[in-house]
């Protein structure tokens, strides 16, 4: 059913009408839709637009509707160009003339952006509490290996040891940032377009901000002409899902490189791993390459956009259609990826006897003897000159550092003397570094405290927040 035609004469060709439709993609929209149709409805109710018989008669209907379309009684044929035509001829079917009520004083301009507001929300406050269980993971299997030494990498290079649980806690706040942005995104993008109609607002009395706080929003637009051409809240949460689609895409990077056969470090488990249709001995990291993969077109939805989104003059154009596929996409790609990847990482076991022998090879104690004559006061320049000529000796000679002899420190620097060595322990670096945010195992049982805390705290903010929205939708 077309919302428009009054002034051509001639139908569109199957072509034109081809391009034009969206129902394959927006029908999901059709909750929202409906609920932001019932609090049109009382806004022209309460504007005497309509009667109260009339708007109860609508009220009936558009109910029955929206169960209808939950139980999928009700959905869209061929003819329906959009979303919102398909709603509007089921409201005809049932209603005859009296349907086609509700434009009055709605345009699809405000009416569209309305209802993806509700949908990204809705969609962001899931992300969000996916989130937090896959950071709970994380610091779970973190909270294993708090006490395993294993070489820190900087460079894909052996930098200094550290808690391993540390290494795997890194990753929690990242998406603790993550659920950050989607908190600030959730304030920002909580403005209601319902009312801006095409562009300008209406003659008739409407309420806007009524119809704001009818729908959960935090507040009603304050320009009609950006109102209905506004996208930066799907920009943003696209660029939201393409950082996380980083975090996971380096989660898959390190997991595919620890399992690999050169360092055997992790053992992912059967379930999330998959074989060669060729050669019967092989093991896939395939989940953590899908995330690594998967980063590619999260990042492509943002960039799509934004060109989209960067050359549109004045108020809406339908440019804009093509908002919702690479929202949608980015939505549903990471509604798969995240349940995978907390399971690969809650199954994942490390060798723990492999990573420790591995801490101290590549020199990685070097630091320490630099730290060890800053202690007696030898300026930071000349005690890195030091150690890296002790590095350099060890070279020379095939041997690692506490292999050197007394001689040969002192020989490199007279503040190198024999309790040097007792630096030289893996051990003893990593509990050393005791400062705030440290890799010493009693900083990192606090850090994994910390986070663990904010994750259940947000956890709990998440779930009120969608309690709430359930509940407005459900009105």
């Amino acid at each position: 059913m077309a919302l428009w035609g009054g002034r051509f004469s001639n139908k569109p060709t199957d072509a034109v009408f081809a391009l034009s439709q969206s129902i394959s993609f927006d029908w999901r929209l059709a909750p929202y839709d409906l609920r932001s149709s019932l609090t049109h409805l009382v806004v022209l109710e309460n504007a005497e637009l309509l009667s109260k018989d009339d708007a109860q008669k609508i009220r009936k209907a558009l109910k029955e509707l929206m169960a209808d379309v939950s139980s999928g009684k009700f959905l869209p044929v061929n003819e329906d160009e959009d979303v919102h035509s398909a709603l509007e001829r089921g409201l005809t079917e049932k209603l005859g003339s009296l349907g086609g009520s509700l434009r009055a004083g709605r345009s699809r301009n405000d009416q569209v952006t309305t209802d993806l507001r509700l949908f990204t929300i809705d969609h962001m406050m899931i992300l969000a509490h996916q989130l937090t269980e896959l950071i709970e993971v994380i610091l779970n299997k973190a909270s294993e290996y708090v006490n395993d030494a294993a070489p820190g990498f900087t460079h894909i290079q052996h930098a200094q040891p550290i808690s391993f649980g540390h290494e795997i806690a890194k990753h929690a706040h990242a998406f603790a940032r993550d659920v950050d942005r989607i908190d600030d995104w959730l304030l920002r993008s909580s403005v209601s377009s319902l009312g801006a109609g095409a562009l300008s607002g209406s003659s008739l009395k409407l309420d806007p901000v009524f119809a704001a706080k009818n729908l959960g929003f935090e507040r009603s637009f304050e320009n009609s002409i950006d109102a209905v051409s506004d996208r930066d809240y799907v920009a943003e949460a696209l660029f939201i899902t393409s950082l996380i689609g980083v975090h996971l895409s380096r989660i898959g990077e390190e997991w595919t490189l620890l399992g690999s056969t050169e360092f055997s470090w992790a053992t992912i488990a059967d379930e999330y791993s998959t074989g060669s249709s060729i050669m019967p001995q092989k093991k896939n990291p395939d989940m953590a390459e899908l995330a690594r993969g998967k980063t590619g077109r999260l990042v492509g939805n943002l960039v799509s956009v934004l060109t989209m989104l960067k050359g549109l003059p004045f108020a809406y154009n339908r440019d804009l259609q093509e908002d919702k596929e690479p929202l949608f996409d980015s939505l549903d790609t990471l509604a798969l990826v995240i349940p995978a990847i907390s399971g690969m990482i809650a199954t994942t076991d490390f060798d723990r006897e492999k990573m420790k022998m591995s801490a101290p090879t590549g020199f990685s104690l070097a630091t320490e003897i630099a730290d060890y004559l800053v202690r007696k006061n030898v300026p930071f320049a000349e005690a890195h000159e030091a150690a890296g000529a002790c590095v350099a000796l060890c070279e020379k000679h095939s041997c690692q550092l506490h292999e050197l002899t007394d001689q040969q420190f002192l020989d490199i620097h007279p503040a190198l003397e024999s309790s040097v060595r007792g630096v030289l322990t893996v051990e003893g670096a990593i509990a050393s570094r005791t400062t705030a945010g440290g890799t010493a195992p009693s900083q990192v049982v606090v850090q994994i405290s910390a986070a663990m805390k904010k994750t259940l705290d947000q956890r709990k903010e998440i779930a009120s927040k969608m309690k709430a929205f359930s509940e407005m939708m459900g009105a």
